[in-house]
C-alpha cells in the first residue's frame, strides 16, 4: 500500500463531488428550519461510519451476492451518472423522504452523505486506487462536511442561492465525466 498525493486527490474530489455536501446546503438549510439544530458532530460520525464500513466489508458483501467488483463498479458508475445529471438538469430521479425526527442522522448522515451514491463510488473506486489513498480521501471528506455543517449559515450568506446553484451544477459536470471514467476502465476489465 503506497500513499500516492495525486490518487489521494483525486479519491478526495470524486468523493465530494459524489456528496455534493457544498449543493446539499439548500437542504440542510430546510432541514434546519423543520427540525433546528443539526448536530454536526453526530451527522458526520454516522456517515464516516456507514462509508468506512462499506469501504472495509463492500468486497466481501458483494462476493457473498456472486457479484465481481468490476460489475459493480460498472453498476455504480450509472448510479453516478444519474446524480451527476440531477445535478446539472435539477431534476430529481431518486427520491428521499426529507420528513425525519432524526434529522442529524435521517437523512443528514443517510442518505444525504452517505447515501448510495457515496457508498457505490466507494466501491468503484477500489477498482482503480490504493485503499490507502481511498481511505484518506473519505477522512478528508469528512473533515469537509463537518466544517461544512458547522457553516450552513455562513455559506447561505456568502454564496446566495445563485451561488449554490452554479456549484452544483459544476459538480454535476465533473460527476458525468467521472462516471463515463469508471465505466470505460471497467468495461476493458471484463
Amino acid at each position: 500500500m503506497t500513499v500516492n498525493l495525486n490518487e489521494i486527490i483525486t479519491v478526495t474530489f470524486t468523493l465530494f463531488a459524489v456528496i455534493d455536501i457544498i449543493g446539499s446546503v439548500p437542504v440542510i438549510i430546510n432541514l434546519r428550519e423543520k427540525i433546528g439544530h443539526i448536530q454536526s458532530e453526530i451527522a458526520t460520525l454516522v456517515a464516516g461510519l456507514l462509508m468506512v464500513a462499506f469501504f472495509l466489508v463492500g468486497e466481501k458483501f458483494l462476493g457473498l451476492l456472486g457479484i465481481d467488483l468490476a460489475s459493480f463498479a460498472l453498476a455504480g458508475s450509472v448510479v453516478i451518472f444519474i446524480i451527476g445529471m440531477e445535478m446539472v438538469l435539477g431534476r430529481d430521479f431518486f427520491k428521499t423522504d426529507p420528513d425525519a425526527k432524526s434529522g442529524s442522522i435521517v437523512p443528514i448522515a443517510f442518505p444525504i452523505i452517505a447515501g448510495s451514491g457515496t457508498l457505490t463510488t466507494i466501491m468503484s473506486l477500489k477498482s482503480q486506487f490504493e485503499s490507502i489513498n481511498i481511505f484518506l480521501g473519505i477522512l478528508i471528506n469528512l473533515i469537509i462536511i463537518y466544517i461544512v455543517l458547522k457553516s450552513t449559515k455562513l455559506i447561505e450568506r456568502i454564496l446566495g442561492k445563485g451561488g449554490l446553484l452554479v456549484i452544483r451544477k459544476f459538480f454535476g459536470v465533473i460527476l458525468i465525466a467521472i462516471a463515463v471514467k469508471i465505466f470505460k476502465t471497467n468495461l476493458n476489465l471484463n
